[in-house]
């Protein structure tokens, strides 16, 4: 799957409408942010079950702003609407790979659990 461009008018239903979504913090000035993009790019199109999207800062932060990200490149992992994983700084390809491979293998149960018991509140 090819890498989306996530901003205020999309980010919110391609969460909700999506149980797998990689976020990337990022902005045209950004060197590390920049050479991180192509590690990305092939790590979408390994992974075509998961949804990867770029938040540029620069033109959306009101989405960095909500998730408090003060410094980029920033990785956010969300499952099942539920944010996961975040990481800030540079990584490789590997270390992609690996949280990757955390995140599918990650248990939702005590996640699951607390929506409900929050759902059932409203």
């Amino acid at each position: 799957m090819a890498v989306v461009t996530l901003t205020k008018e999309n980010f919110k239903q391609t969460i909700e409408s999506n149980a797998f979504v990689v976020v990337d913090f990022w902005a045209p000035w950004c060197d590390p942010c920049v050479a991180f993009t192509p590690t990305f790019e092939a790590a979408a199109a390994k992974n075509p079950d998961i949804v990867f999207g770029m938040v540029n800062t620069e033109t959306d932060p009101e989405i960095s702003e909500y998730f408090e990200v003060k410094q980029i490149p920033g990785l956010l992992v969300i499952r099942e609407r539920a944010g996961i994983h975040a990481q800030v700084g540079e990584i490789g390809a590997p270390a992609l790979d690996e949280i990757i491979k955390w995140a599918r293998e990650f248990d939702l149960t005590a996640v699951r659990e607390y929506y409900k018991v929050e759902d059932a509140k409203q």
